[in-house]
């Protein structure tokens, strides 16, 4: 096993009882349940034995309060990562399941004229750029241990693809990146691995409602 690797940990559970698509809307923060995921999670980094020496995280607020117990675990400050943002979208604020659903109303469904870019929102290889660069950055400045970068479903699962040399068109519904999950990269030489997935909070999922993720 590598002396550093570079964790993308998703936020948990979101407080979300309209069941819209919140995307980057402001005051989407973590349900109850949410936190004992993200606690969850800080767990399974604390107790896997290895150094963390740096913790970024998305600027959502559900993101942030998801690196809250990382930062009590190791001692560390909660660095501010613009570039592991959730991707923008059109749909954001709409409901996002059952019959209501944006995504079933007709009047809607020009925005789905180009799925590979996709037209609804963010281009898919913007998105892998920006979280790349990211980590190029925190691998390249960090000493001593590992990182943790706290993110969301779609940023994690783009670089996933993207390192994996995979089309990063892809239907959302098959991302392999439940709540509170955990993906492990490392770094060798110029290319990206990745070395390990995770769910510390596999236990609480089925409790969860995971509609808003973009």
């Amino acid at each position: 096993m590598s002396d550093k690797l570079l964790h993308l940990v998703r936020h948990g559970e979101v407080h979300n009882p309209g069941r819209v698509l919140y995307g980057r809307l402001p005051g989407f923060r973590l349900s109850e349940l949410g936190h004992r995921m993200a606690e969850a999670a800080a767990l399974e980094l604390a107790g896997s034995d290895r150094a963390v020496a740096r913790l970024l995280a998305s600027p959502l607020e559900r993101a942030q309060q998801s690196a809250r117990p990382i930062a009590s675990a190791f001692g560390l400050e909660v660095q501010t990562e613009e570039r592991i943002i959730e991707p923008s979208n059109a749909f954001e604020g709409m409901v996002n399941s059952g019959p209501e659903s944006a995504f079933k109303q007709p009047r809607y469904w020009y925005r789905f004229v180009n799925p590979f870019r996709p037209s609804w929102g963010e281009p898919y290889r913007r998105i892998a750029a920006r979280v790349r660069a990211a980590m190029d950055e925190a691998w390249g400045s960090t000493r001593g241990g590992d990182i943790v970068m706290v993110s969301h479903q779609a940023p994690i699962w783009i670089a996933h693809l993207d390192i994996a040399g995979k089309p990063l068109f892809h239907n959302p519904a098959g991302r392999r990146c439940e709540l509170s999950s955990i993906t492990s990269f490392e770094k060798r030489g110029e290319r990206w691995f990745e070395v390990g997935y995770r769910t510390p909070a596999a236990g609480l999922l089925d409790d969860a409602v995971d509609v808003g993720a973009v």
